[in-house]
Parts: structure tokens; sequence; C-alpha cells
């Protein structure tokens, strides 16, 4: 039975996605892709200029695309607010929120302009604050999705909520795993909030992927993570199976088929018993409320 891919995509036209991120690799593709089925596309990213050359590079290649730019800095709160309040006032639905924009293993120990360890920040609260500004027009939308991108690291991660900021000591790759794990946290307790709605929270890994993101790999890994990462338009699949995927339910979580969910075709995967653990996505949900005093509609 061949895998799923964009071939699968149903007509995605009337719809709108915001894709955080959405300038370069999966995020890019994720555009690309939803985009040439018919959706509105609203590429949110840091930097305007390189937004916009991506959306002209989807406009050139897939006729008819609706592409546009919304400048987002998810390291400042801020400009979250910001750009939250341009979306909304830009557009009266949102089918799609794809929270798919991440940073990995900077080095040393950096800060967001709100004082949040960089990856904690931008990869967990950054895109919980956005998620709560925009929910309100998800909840009025019919058949609408929060996808949130995760990570295989997330194995690893332990959310150490006696220092959340790294701020007694930083290890990178315990901090990445830690953001990543709570990106599944977040996902569950979303999930579990939105019962009885319309809307659904699901998350996604791109498996090993050969982007933009290992840039701060440590140079001694880099041959071996491109050896066995898949291209971008690979590990995008995973996340727009679950932004369109008919059969797609709430709390779903999507990664690559293959050995150790490294490469593949995306499916239906597990995650592991941290991130199910109720106690701890109550209390990540509150803190993360007070952090960014962001309360999300009940």
């Amino acid at each position: 039975m061949p895998g799923w891919s964009t071939a699968d995509i149903p007509d995605q036209r009337g719809r709108t996605a915001v894709i955080t991120g959405a300038n370069t690799g999966l995020g890019y593709e994720t555009a690309k892709a939803l985009a040439g089925a018919g959706a509105r596309v609203v590429l949110a990213v840091r930097n305007p200029d390189k937004g916009k050359a991506a959306a002209d590079l989807i406009s050139r290649r897939t006729a008819g695309a609706e592409v546009s730019v919304q400048e987002l800095d998810l390291t400042s709160l801020a400009s979250v607010h910001a750009a939250a309040d341009a979306l909304l006032a830009g557009h009266d639905r949102i089918d799609l929120l794809i929270n798919n924009a991440g940073v990995m293993y900077p080095s040393p120990r950096q800060s967001t302009s709100d004082g949040f360890e960089l990856q904690f920040g931008t990869n967990h609260l950054g895109h919980f604050a956005l998620t709560g500004l925009l929910l309100g027009r998800l909840l009025t939308t019919p058949g609408s999705r929060v996808v949130t991108v995760s990570s295989i690291g997330h194995r690893f991660g332990r959310i150490r909520f006696d220092d959340l900021q790294w701020e007694r000591s930083y290890n990178r790759f315990s901090a990445y795993a830690q953001s990543k794990l709570a990106n599944l946290l977040f996902t569950y307790e979303l999930q579990r909030r939105l019962a009885g709605t319309d809307t659904i929270a699901v998350a996604a890994h791109p498996g090993g992927s050969n982007t933009e993101l290992i840039r701060h790999v440590p140079a001694v890994l880099v041959p071996l993570s491109r050896l066995i990462s898949q291209n971008a338009d690979k590990g995008a699949l995973p996340q727009l199976r679950a932004a369109v995927d008919p059969s797609a339910l709430g709390g779903q979580y999507y990664g690559p088929d293959g050995a150790f969910e490294i490469q593949g075709d995306p499916k239906v995967v597990a995650s592991n018993d941290r991130s199910h653990d109720v106690a701890a996505q109550r209390r990540l949900w509150a803190v993360s409320e007070e952090l960014t005093a962001v309360t999300f509609p009940r």
C-alpha cells in the first residue's frame, strides 16, 4: 500500500492556514503544499524580507497561489501580540494554525527579549501565547486544527519546573528536549480543553530532517545528521497529514513510519509516557499562562 503524500491532501480552497517559520525548511514545504491545494496561506515569519522571498517563490511555482506574509518574532511576546492582532483583523477565519517554527541547540545559553531561555521561549511559550490569542477565531471556524511540531527528541526531555529557564545550569540538548516535550504536553492539554468543540489539537514530528534547524548542531555531528536525515519536503509530511487528513483525531501524534521514526511515510505514532502525564500537562499550562500573561478562552 503506497504511503501518504501531498497527492493525498484534500481540496483546501476556501481555507486559511497560518504557518510559523514558513520561509524555509519544513514550514516552507508545508506552505507550498497547502497553497498548491488551494489554501490561503500566511507565512508567519521573523524576517519579512525572507518571508516575501518565500511567498514570491511559492507564487511563481504555483498558479493561483494565495500567499501573504505576517511578521512574527516568537522570541518577543510584544511581537506575538502584534501579529495576532493583525491576523485577527485580516482574516475572518483561521482553519489551520501550524506551530512549526523552532530553534535547536544554541550555545551558549541565550534568552528571548522577555528573559526566557531561547528554546523554551521560542518553541513552547511563543507558540502557546500565539495559539491562545488566535484560539477564539479558530473556535468559530468549522473543522479547524492546531498542529504543533514536536520532535523525537522529546523522549529525552524532562520539564524542570524548578529551573524552567536553565538559569542554574544549561545543557543545550536537554533544554531542547524539554521544549519539545512541552509541545506535546501542551497539545494533549489543549485537546482536553477543546473537547466538545469543532476544533482539534494534533502534534507531529519530522523525524530526521535536513533543514536549517541543524545549524547549531556540533560540527562533528553534522555529517551524520545529514546522512540519516530526509529532505525537508519529506519531513513536512507528518505535519501536513496532521493538518489535513480527514481521519485525524484530536490528540494524535504523527511521525515517519521507518526505523526509530527517523525517515519514512507519515503515520500515527506514540509519544513517551512523560508526555501523557496529566498533572505535568496541567502544571505546565498554568505556568505558561502565568509567564506569558495569555489566558485561553474557555
